[in-house]
């Protein structure tokens, strides 16, 4: 089989330069200027209409949202619950004693204070005062909020005892429910908090037993409702415990309403909160 030839460094620059443009033909990388022409027409009228099509199907999908509220809302009806203060290790309080026999609770004390300051009477008079015991429905576009008085939360308040009871060993713990936007309970809800270890903690309620009123239902979300704030409710523990350092768990619910479920075993989170307290002496 004959050797191939290599042609000359000379001969494959012409062939090149002839390739990138003809003169005698007139052609630009192996094509005319009208084919040129052509080609770009169909690119431009291809991908234009690949453009206008996702931008109308767009404009199509946006027509059926709303700005203020999601249009599907049915993913989780029941909200969960959020303590305050929140401990730094999965929901553990740590109470104990120092050299001078004075409980550790700064933390605490100072968490609950700002948390606990959006709810002063100063903030609260831009709001409403609604009528207790049934929904607060509103048509209107601006939403209006009903006014939550701190003083409701009784001795966890903050404003008689600054320290919240942590200072006697008998700490307070606030809870409130997510937000979801058109919640209606279906009842009279109120938290119920039991402790796994029966008879180590006296739990008491403020607002007594624990209940949330309806007036503070619906949620309308934060661009109609932006000053909303979630009502409270405040736990003072006595723990009962007799040994140096003892462990009390606590798991509260929200019941009284049917639509607000807090059994689901799948879900640990749907309804319900635990927490832990670890008292030292």
């Amino acid at each position: 089989m004959a050797k191939k030839e290599k042609k000359p460094f000379r001969q494959s620059m012409a062939e090149w330069r002839q390739f990138i443009y003809n003169r005698n033909s007139g052609e630009f990388l192996g094509r005319t200027a009208k084919s040129w022409g052509l080609i770009l027409l169909f690119y431009l009228v291809f991908y234009g209409f690949l453009a206008a099509l996702f931008t109308f199907t767009m404009w199509v999908m946006l027509q059926t949202l709303r700005t203020d509220i999601p249009k599907y809302r049915d993913l989780i009806s029941t909200p969960g619950l959020m303590i305050s203060p929140k401990p730094e290790t999965a929901l553990e309080f740590s109470i104990s004693k120092n050299n001078s026999g004075k409980y550790n609770y700064n933390r605490y004390v100072e968490s609950l204070h700002k948390f606990l300051g959006a709810y002063n009477e100063s903030k609260q008079t831009r709001n409403i005062r609604c009528s207790p015991g049934k929904l607060f429905d509103q048509k209107s576009g601006n939403k209006s909020v009903c006014q939550f008085n701190r003083d409701n939360l009784g001795p966890c308040s903050g404003l008689q005892d600054e320290n919240f009871g942590y200072d006697k060993g008998t700490p307070c713990v606030i809870i409130k429910m997510n937000r979801i936007i058109g919640l209606k309970p279906n009842g009279k809800p109120y938290i119920n908090c039991n402790s796994k270890e029966e008879g180590k903690v006296t739990i008491s309620y403020f607002p007594p037993n624990g209940t949330i009123d309806l007036m503070y239902f619906p949620y309308y979300g934060k661009q109609l409702h932006p000053d909303y704030l979630q009502p409270l409710v405040a736990l003072q523990l006595a723990f009962n415990t007799t040994s140096a350092k003892e462990d009390v768990n606590i798991e509260c619910k929200i019941l009284g309403a049917g639509n607000l479920r807090s059994d689901n075993e799948r879900d640990k989170f749907l309804g319900r909160v635990s927490f832990k307290f670890q008292v030292s002496e």
